[in-house]
């Protein structure tokens, strides 16, 4: 098992360290984004509509921390329901 783990790692190692085109263009070289770039990342007035409002966005996460608090006690009083039930259960039976 050692083997391949070394095998492996020992291919890779030979495979990242080729000076060809392809392993220049994986070293992420930091390049100023031409004006097409720019144009693209540039904020568009036309999509304000689609996004989300932050007091809209708040209220979802506060109903969503209610509901998952409501959930889990919820579980919680069903299991102690149950294990009360059947405690009860095993007292009468030994009665």
């Amino acid at each position: 098992m050692a083997f391949l783990l070394k095998s492996s790692v020992a291919s890779h190692f030979r495979q990242t360290t080729k000076n060809d085109s392809l392993s220049l263009t994986r070293r992420q070289f930091h390049v100023e984004p031409g004006a097409r770039e720019k144009a693209l990342l540039a904020a568009d007035p036309s999509l304000g509509r689609f996004k989300s409002h932050k007091k809209g966005v708040m209220a979802i996460k506060r109903l969503r921390e209610v509901l998952t608090v409501v959930v889990i006690a919820g579980c919680c009083y069903e299991i102690g329901v149950k294990a009360m039930m059947r405690e009860e259960a095993r007292a009468q039976a030994k009665a």
